[in-house]
């Protein structure tokens, strides 16, 4: 039985008593309009945990006024139906002035160390101090042992594994890889969003990854690894497909410091692009042979 928890009280009383049970607990944070992305979340964490809660907030924190908080996509009930059939022990769903109930511009926020100031940060000023001020919040209230985050969102991840560590968290952050479609394109609410041309087009994302990965390992027996120069071509690669290119990024995997040709580090790749109105974002991890 899936147990619906609206506000705070609840959720407090329903953690009080899983924790007198001595059940381990794992969050899984979504913003809703689930998918198999999100599933595969909820999977890893009951395998880490006794029970899994799967918190569904759309954060109007991390919007920028410009960007799709009024638009973004709903489907409340059938979420809650896939989560009953997935056995998700509780489901914290509350109104935003649940968890803001005072002004969001006079209330503390959590603004993350030098990372949330790059690449998406530099894209969508304030954007992670959105992310993790509620993600802050969420781990107080629940008080769970676990939380899964996906590693589509990658540097996301790395500033949450970063300020759990910073504030002294007592919760074991575990990452769920990328979920993809058929075609390559990585799982997004978004998604839905593409029509049957934008989503061609869009599949230029996840080609160009993986083909700088290959570029990368070619390159890297003649030591010929300019990242400056890697990255251009890449852009120009997706700017040919009609995609308008926010950027790509060659980083080091642990702290996403710029590549700086060590060749025994475990790289990612990030890039943000534009299809039309629709922005979308993507990741692959490279091991370089030392």
């Amino acid at each position: 039985m899936t147990t619906l928890l609206r506000d705070i009280t609840s959720l407090r009383t329903w953690r009080e008593y899983e924790g007198q049970r001595g059940k381990r607990i794992a969050l899984v944070p979504t913003m809703g309009c689930l998918h198999a992305g999100h599933f595969h979340l909820v999977e890893l964490a009951k395998k880490a945990a006794d029970c899994v809660i799967v918190s569904i907030f759309l954060n109007p924190l991390q919007f920028g006024s410009d960007e799709d908080y009024q638009s973004y996509p709903c489907s409340f009930d059938q979420d809650i139906e896939q989560l009953k059939q997935r056995q998700v022990a509780a489901v914290f769903a509350p109104e935003s002035e649940i968890l803001y109930p005072n002004p969001m511009e006079t209330c503390t926020h959590v603004r993350g160390n030098d990372l949330a100031q790059s690449l998406e940060g530099e894209s969508r000023p304030g954007h992670f101090t959105g992310v993790l001020t509620i993600v802050a919040k969420l781990l107080n209230l629940v008080q769970a042992q676990v939380a899964v985050f996906g590693e589509k969102d990658y540097q996301q991840l790395q500033l949450i594994r970063c300020m759990v560590k910073d504030l002294n968290f007592p919760v074991n952050i575990v990452a769920g890889s990328t979920v993809r479609d058929s075609d390559g394109l990585a799982l997004s609410s978004r998604n839905r969003y593409l029509d049957t041309a934008q989503r061609q087009r869009a599949l230029a994302l996840p080609k160009t990854l993986r083909n700088l990965t290959d570029d990368i390992r070619e390159r890297q027996a003649s030591q010929e690894l300019n990242p400056d120069v890697l990255e251009w071509q890449a852009k120009k690669q997706l700017e040919k497909t009609g995609l308008q290119v926010d950027y790509v990024a060659i980083r080091a995997a642990d702290n996403l410091a710029a590549f700086n040709g060590v060749i025994h580090l475990p790289l990612r790749i990030l890039a943000a692009v534009y299809v039309d109105q629709l922005r979308l974002i993507d990741n692959i991890a490279l091991k370089l042979d030392a």
